[in-house]
């Protein structure tokens, strides 16, 4: 790895540090923010998620290899980190640096995808059927009530057994699909009470339409659950992706996602553990912090919660 490498891989750093420094000038101004910041584990969190997002949008820059190049099949395989290959190289010889780095676009993406495909297609149902009640409601709760009872990975294999080879954007959107049931009943939730405010009221008495009420003032108002929800779905899209790849049922090889990565590792993890334990580090790192960002966020949406992120 030369030095241009390491040099871009330093400004990688020293830019996820700058962006938690303008978070943090930004937000400082309102209650929410100062509440957001008080949870231990946010600002750590938007860190960690800055970080990872620059490597992957930087990573022809940051990456010394390819990450399908496999320049020594027999004597290249399972080295241990060194100069070269700062991560060690995988059974195939391959850059696990680079690869960990490329497979973060990977990972990254079909969390954030998906996640976004669950979240408009849950808060959509959710806010028409709290809005609207009645059959409306009935038809569509028993809908999300029939997606929870499906386990989730059952319906991912019936796809992938009935498609042999399953295209990227098809994954995300069958993740998608079966990932908005939870946030549909939070929003749900929320609209109930939202529907019987003054403003929701001066809006119908005005002849808007059930459509423009519900996405022009009820949703923007239910948004502390939905982007809660959100945040916490990135990282459980990330888990399901990386099961699946481990399967060798997900993302198809030689594509360097992260849950690949730990599959194409599993069988001489006790010899190279490398080839493993990075990956599944960067999983745990994202997840985690994607979870403290949301704690964050939900203390930061409620006002009940002034001083609940420093007792946490």
């Amino acid at each position: 790895m030369n030095g241009s490498k390491w040099l871009a891989l330093a400004g990688a750093l020293a830019a996820a540090l700058l962006f938690v420094g303008a978070v943090r000038r930004r937000v400082l101004g309102s209650a929410g923010g100062r509440r957001f910041l008080r949870h231990p584990a946010a600002t750590p969190g938007v860190f960690v998620l800055a970080f990872f997002a620059l490597l992957a949008l930087a990573a022809p820059v940051v990456a010394p290899y390819d990450p399908d190049w496999m320049p020594g099949v027999v004597e290249l395989q399972n080295r241990p980190p060194s100069a070269l290959h700062p991560l060690g190289t995988d059974p195939y010889s391959r850059d696990v640096w680079s690869r960990l780095v490329y497979g973060a676009r990977i990972s990254l993406g079909i969390g954030a995808l998906a996640t976004l495909v669950a979240v408009t297609l849950g808060a959509a149902v959710g806010a028409f059927a709290g809005y609207c009640r009645r059959w409306v409601d009935a038809v569509l709760m028993r809908l999300v009530d029939v997606g929870l009872a499906l386990p989730r990975i059952f319906v991912l294999l019936m796809v992938v057994a009935l498609w042999e080879h399953v295209p990227l954007a098809v994954l995300v959107l069958v993740i998608g699909l079966t990932s908005w049931f939870g946030t549909s009943r939070l929003v749900r939730g929320e609209v109930l009470s939202l529907r019987e405010r003054e403003f929701v009221a001066a809006a119908r008495a005005l002849g808007a339409g059930t459509g423009r009420v519900v996405f022009r003032h009820v949703l923007p108002n239910a948004a502390a659950p939905i982007v809660v929800s959100a945040a916490l779905g990135i990282g459980n899209v990330m888990l399901l992706e990386a099961g699946l790849s481990f399967l060798g049922l997900g993302v198809p090889s030689p594509a360097p996602s992260w849950g690949s990565m730990i599959f194409d590792g599993s069988q001489k993890i006790a010899a190279a553990p490398w080839t493993s334990l990075f990956p599944g580090l960067a999983i745990a790192l994202v997840v985690m912090a994607l979870n403290g960002v949301a704690d964050g966020l939900r203390d930061a949406l409620d006002p009940r919660r002034e001083g609940g992120g420093a007792a946490a």
